[in-house]
C-alpha cells in the first residue's frame, strides 16, 4: 500500500488511520491529501464531500484519538457519494477513492 505523504498540516493521524483501515481495498492506489481535500489535496482549507463527511462525524477539529477517527471513517463510509446510489464505502470496497474526480 502506498502511504500518504506526511504534510505540514498536522493531520497525519487521519491519513494514517484511513490508510490502515482501507489497506486491502485500496492496495496499490496512490493515496494523497486529495482523499479529503479539494483540488486533489492542493487546497487544504477546503474539504471535498468525503472530507466533509469525515469532519462532521468527528464533531471536532484535530481529533487524535484513533478509535474516534476510525469510528468517523466508518460513519463517513455510510454517506451518499457523488455517484448516485453509491456510498463512500461502496466506492472504497470497489477499490476507488471516495473523493469526486477532479474536473478538467
Amino acid at each position: 500500500v502506498s502511504m500518504f505523504q506526511t504534510g505540514a498540516d498536522g493531520q497525519a493521524y487521519y491519513r494514517t488511520e484511513f490508510s490502515k483501515k482501507y489497506k486491502t481495498e485500496l492496495a496499490g492506489t496512490k493515496l494523497t491529501c486529495g482523499v479529503c481535500h479539494a483540488n486533489g489535496g492542493k487546497n487544504k482549507k477546503k474539504r471535498n464531500d468525503y472530507g466533509s463527511a469525515v469532519q462532521k462525524a468527528l464533531g471536532a477539529k484535530k481529533v487524535k484519538d484513533k478509535a474516534k477517527i476510525s469510528k468517523a471513517l466508518d460513519e463517513a463510509a455510510k454517506k451518499e457519494s457523488h455517484m448516485k446510489g453509491k456510498t463512500f464505502g461502496d466506492l472504497i470496497k470497489a477499490g476507488t477513492l471516495p473523493a469526486e474526480p477532479e474536473k478538467k
